[in-house]
């Protein structure tokens, strides 16, 4: 039965002047562009022996992108000629004026000269041509070659008809004229313009270096008619490739788009472009267009027939079954769970009836990440873990081991038994060279370091990610490895820098995740979250509340549960209690009953302060000894160690300062190793209070020892103040000297303290709570 699209496959079609046919029919058809691509490479073969082996190389570098890219203007082409070989570029030039402003013969004869460049005893095209030179990377490539691309444009045209090669001539002459209206209104452009700004421009141009035309192509769109199968299947393979490795570099979202519609326009059938629509349209969260672009991709998969080619009779089935996977996948992206639950259940029937053990597994990996959203389903992926290395199928298996640590992780096992874990998983990825998995391995261990408080191993896991190369071979100028995995890692890393004062260097963090990942790629809300934590926090310790409350909306917008906590904080600390501990009250309950225990301890821990600003100290006592429980029981010793710390400061409150101070030791080591800059000063500072507590009942020398310890201890938290500009606890710092240094009588170094807090006092509000009743 003949297919509805056969008159579309062998009848040429005629669109603005350019000759050209489907890409099921004619491969490749000749253009304007195409036959400055000729001339190029005709000139080339001439001045082959007089070029400079620097010219050679330039020139061989430039041919691969010129013949798989698509037409572009001439001026652009001169350009990109000109700054390979001036002199061949004048050749061109002038070969394609007499062209054009000659007769329909002239080209006619060029033609016929290229054809016998093929013939003869010694033909100018062969294997060791000039245009198809061993050392040309054209050869070393699985594109054809120059001379391949010769044969095909003679066979293009000799397949023209009469009324066919008159319409090419006449859209060469346009081509042409255009070049020359351009060169024109750009002469008159350089007359009117300042000649330092003309020289900046050039500078600026010639930094860009002589490729710069193949990655800016949103200038070419207008001007590029319509691809040959060899230029949809690069640019299709090449846009596929920068989204995976440099979405930077990739087209804008609405420039892609554009050029896939037009390739649809001509080609309805084709699927790569209906796959790589899906990609552009998961980049900006647009459901209806990714779903309709996916649905659309294997509906002609099997309208083609490609998967039954290469499967047999049970490419149909195949397509089918992965289709409802891959649907099932695109619904619970965009959170759609019941819709993915019936997608799934549909590509495991499918997959039951042909008996396809692989796709079977991947959609057991599906089911437990759906079946986590509502319970515990270890013993499912545990299954699916085992199943994946029996069917050999180490990227499943490897994913699996990745989720089961992740899931044992919150579950409070112990660190040495998770790496233990890891360390097996990335004996599968280097054996199988899984470079894509090693990348995740690294950042989920910076991430586990992180939850259980040891920054100092996390930034070491970060480094070691940025320092590694990637495994798989991308094109020069692609920035490699611009995956979720470094987004993470690079956001720790701000993070760790901002939390040990060095914002200047967090900045520069935050400034390259934002051109390594722009706000409309699909990893820019990770960093988008890190820079609203890291203004926060600086807010809040500049004591700016009200900046720290605009700022709440952002990370709301992000992470909900960060959100309302951070709003119950700067609640706290402009006094209102009351609504702040409703708030609490509210996220609790919601944090528990999603088990997410790293949160629930914090906001306990906020709970705990309320209470002591309530002068309600006894309250607050159970409180923290069920948030130390929880970080005992799942293994956060960092919140494990500042729920230690607030235990001592109730003990200092209810009058026993020297159990505060046995207490405090077994805490401070790890916050001084591993903490925050603010925890450290406020420890530092904790000790000193519990030092001048302890010392109203020694003797009047060991007094005066005790507060002579507490001054240095408050120096040092006063440096760890400074790091983060917390005006606030500077203040309190620098009245505790004052009136330690009045009872040592030390009377030069308490003016001073009380001038420097004369001057910070009246730049900040008054504090709400008495200096002794404030652990943060």
């Amino acid at each position: 039965m003949a297919s509805v699209h056969e008159s579309l496959y062998f009848n040429p079609m005629l669109t603005n002047g350019v000759v050209h046919a489907n890409v099921f029919g004619v491969r490749d058809w000749v253009t304007p562009h195409k036959m400055a691509l000729l001339v190029l490479l005709s000139e080339l073969g001439r001045a082959g022996p007089q070029l400079g082996l620097l010219e050679r190389r330039r020139l061989n570098r430039l041919l691969l992108p010129l013949l798989q890219g698509p037409d572009m203007a001439l001026s652009r082409l001169r350009k990109a000629i000109e700054e390979c070989c001036p002199q061949l570029a004048g050749s061109v030039h002038i070969r394609l004026k007499l062209m054009a402003e000659g007769e329909l013969k002239d080209m006619e004869q060029f033609f016929d000269d290229l054809s016998d460049s093929f013939s003869g005893t010694e033909p100018e095209v062969h294997k060791t041509s000039v245009v198809a030179a061993p050392d040309s990377p054209c050869s070393q490539q699985a594109f054809p070659s120059p001379g391949l691309f010769l044969r095909h444009m003679i066979l293009a045209y000799n397949k023209l008809s009469f009324s066919q090669v008159y319409k090419l001539y006449t859209a060469l002459q346009q081509y042409f004229q255009k070049d020359e209206k351009k060169d024109g209104a750009d002469e008159n452009e350089m007359e009117l313009t300042n000649p330092e700004e003309l020289d900046g421009k050039m500078e600026k141009e010639e930094l860009d270096g002589p490729l710069r035309v193949f990655l800016t192509r949103e200038e070419e769109i207008a001007c590029s008619g319509p691809l040959s199968q060899k230029q949809a299947e690069y640019f299709l393979s090449q846009q596929a490739s920068l989204l995976k490795n440099d979405e930077t570099k990739a087209l804008a979202p609405a420039s892609l788009q554009k050029e896939l519609n037009n390739l649809l326009k001509f080609n309805p059938d084709f699927a790569e472009a209906h796959y790589l629509s899906y990609l552009n349209s998961l980049r900006v969260q647009d459901v209806f267009s990714s779903t309709h672009s996916l649905l659309h991709y294997f509906d002609r998969l099997i309208l083609t027939g490609a998967e039954s080619k290469s499967n047999g009779d049970e490419g149909y089935g195949r397509s089918l079954r992965y289709a409802a996977l891959n649907l099932a996948a695109l619904h619970c992206r965009f959170g759609h769970y019941q819709q993915a639950e019936l997608a799934l259940q549909e590509a495991i029937r499918i997959a039951q009836e042909s008996n396809d053990h692989v796709c079977l597994q991947h959609c057991l990996s599906w089911l437990y990440i759906l079946e986590q959203k509502i319970f515990d389903s270890c013993v499912l992926l545990e299954h699916s873990v085992n199943k994946s290395l029996h069917f050999g199928l180490p990227y499943l298996a490897s994913l699996g081991i990745q989720s089961l640590v992740q899931q044992r992780a919150f579950a409070g096992k112990a660190a040495n038994k998770l790496m233990d874990a890891l360390k097996d998983s990335d004996l599968l990825h280097w054996k199988h060279s899984l470079s894509e998995l090693i990348d995740i391995s690294i950042a989920q261990k910076t991430a586990i370091w992180r939850l259980y408080g040891r920054s100092t191993m996390a930034l070491q896991q970060a480094q070691t990610l940025l320092s590694m190369n990637s495994l798989e071979a991308v094109n020069v100028g692609v920035q490699q490895n611009n995956t979720e995995s470094f987004a993470v890692v690079l956001c720790h890393l701000a993070e760790l820098h901002a939390e040990q004062g060095y914002f200047a260097a967090a900045s520069e963090i935050l400034k390259h995740l934002k051109e390594r990942f722009p706000p409309n790629s699909q990893h820019a809300q990770l960093w988008m979250l890190f820079d609203q934590k890291i203004q926060f926090e600086r807010a809040m310790n500049d004591g700016r509340y009200h900046v720290a409350d605009s700022l709440v909306a952002g990370i709301t917008a992000l992470n909900s549960i960060e959100g309302v906590y951070r709003k119950a904080i700067v609640l706290k600390a402009q006094n209102q209690m009351s609504e702040a501990h409703k708030l609490l009250q509210k996220l609790l309950i919601h944090c528990q009953k999603i088990k997410n225990t790293e949160m629930v301890i914090r906001v306990l821990l906020s709970i705990a302060e309320l209470y002591w600003r309530s002068s309600c100290h006894t309250i607050a006592l159970p409180v923290l000894l069920q948030a130390l429980a929880l970080a005992r029981e799942y293994s956060l010793q960092y919140l494990a160690s500042e729920t230690v710390l607030n235990l001592a400061f109730s003990q200092l409150i209810l009058g026993i300062p020297e159990q505060a101070l046995n207490i405090l030791h077994m805490a401070i080591e790890p916050v001084l190793a591993h903490g925050a800059v603010l925890d450290k000063g406020c420890a530092m500072f904790l000790v000193a209070k519990c030092q001048v507590a302890s010392a109203a009942s020694y003797t009047p020398q060991k007094k005066i020892e005790a507060l002579e310890s507490a001054i240095l201890n408050l120096n040092e938290a006063k440096t760890y103040f400074a790091k983060v500009d917390c005006k606030e606890q500077l203040r309190d710092i620098l009245y505790f000297q004052a009136r330690l240094f009045h009872t040592l009588g030390k009377t030069q170094e308490r003016n001073k303290c009380a001038m420097l807090f004369r001057q910070l006092h009246q730049d900040l509000p008054a504090h709400g709570v008495p200096l002794i009743n404030a652990f943060k």
